[in-house]
């Protein structure tokens, strides 16, 4: 009996040992539970920022790659600017060679052309001068010219003293009421056919210092072909006493006066 209350007392004991290890490993365990719970919680809070930190960083990682993107697309707009530019700068100097070429040219031919100018307004001086009073000395004192009038006027004087002699042969036959005859009048019946071959001989003379002046007026050196066809240089030898001579300013007034004395003598063609 007492060896059974002994086991009893020691059971009991041992329940209550065993109930002490079982509330404190209950207690144990809740504590765990807790602990394991606070961490859990708190790894849920770090996986949440982590999480918010993640989402974070992927926003930053998108704005560098806009970033980059929008970049490359400003570096690509550059690039082509910087072409754009680098062409237009080619053109323009391109076209600024071209400018200066132009202009260089542009130089030259007015140059050429200031030349030519000067050039002609030296010969029309000449010509205004000198070169038109020379051509019509040359075509007055032309020989065929002379000898066309002299054949004209001496044709004219025939034509004009056969008239004249007839108006007075007709002014006798009005004073004595008679015939008179004019068979011995020394003029032929060919008068008036000598002076109109003569006026058409004189009509179409050709004299051959216009034919040399038209041909030295083709060519581009026409001013100097007409100085040294109608104004040579005159070279005059002189001695140590001799004085330079002038010019002679009278030279053509003997031809002048052989014209005006043909005149003269042409009058109305009445002895």
């Amino acid at each position: 009996m007492y060896v059974a209350r002994y086991k009893i007392t020691e059971l009991e004991g041992n329940v209550a040992e065993l109930t002490g290890k079982l509330e404190d490993a209950q207690a144990a365990k809740e504590q765990a539970e807790a602990e394991f719970k606070a961490t859990i919680s708190s790894r849920d809070k770090d996986l949440v920022a982590k999480d918010v930190e993640i989402a974070e960083l992927k926003r930053r990682l998108q704005e560098k790659v806009d970033k980059s993107e929008s970049l490359e697309i400003d570096l690509e707009a550059e690039k082509g600017k910087v072409a754009s530019a680098e062409e237009a700068r080619q053109k323009a100097e391109e076209a600024r060679n071209v400018s200066t070429a132009t202009l260089n040219v542009a130089q030259n031919n007015y140059s050429d052309v200031q030349g030519i100018v000067d050039t002609l307004a030296v010969e029309a001086e000449w010509m205004r001068d000198r070169g038109v009073c020379l051509i019509a000395n040359s075509i007055l004192n032309a020989e065929e010219l002379d000898g066309a009038v002299a054949t004209l006027i001496d044709a004219s004087r025939v034509v004009g003293h056969c008239g004249g002699y007839l108006e007075c042969a007709q002014h006798v036959e009005e004073v004595f009421g008679q015939g008179f005859d004019t068979s011995h009048c020394s003029v032929t019946d060919q008068a008036d056919a000598e002076l109109s071959r003569a006026e058409k001989a004189y009509d179409h003379l050709s004299l051959p210092v216009m034919d040399l002046v038209a041909d030295a007026l083709k060519h581009d050196d026409w001013c100097q072909r007409l100085k040294s066809l109608l104004d040579p240089p005159e070279t005059v030898e002189l001695s140590d006493e001799e004085e330079p001579a002038g010019d002679d300013e009278g030279g053509n007034d003997g031809d002048d006066d052989k014209h005006d004395g043909d005149d003269e003598e042409g009058g109305d063609g009445y002895e």
